[in-house]
């Protein structure tokens, strides 16, 4: 079946981290661009990072620039969002996005 899977996601303290993780099986992650976004309650899906094919570049979100960062391993299919000095305005579901298709998302909740 070919899909994305976030995981990683869960509840923190403001100031905490998580590494949201995207595993990709049926198809191949390398050569395409990956994303992440994220939706929060009563907002539209905004784009946080991406990371290129190639994984020379990389940009983000002027929310979460200095805080967050995209990487990936074409070798394990996977990419990853490292997100620190979390804030309770990061709060939402976070999706990945890679060769025109989205996960199911994972729920990020920041909250003290």
């Amino acid at each position: 079946q070919v899909q994305l899977v976030e995981s990683g996601g869960g509840l923190v303290q403001p100031g905490g981290s998580l590494r949201l993780s995207c595993s990709a099986s049926g198809f191949t992650f390398d050569g395409y661009v990956m994303s992440w976004y994220r939706q929060a309650p009563g907002k539209e899906r905004e784009l946080v990072a991406y990371i290129t094919g190639s994984g020379r570049r990389t940009k983000y979100g002027d929310s979460v620039k200095g805080r967050f960062a995209i990487s990936r391993d074409d070798a394990e299919n996977t990419g990853a969002l490292q997100m620190n000095d979390l804030k309770v305005e990061d709060t939402g579901v976070y999706y990945c996005h890679a060769g025109g298709l989205w996960g199911q998302g994972t729920q990020v909740t920041v909250s003290s």
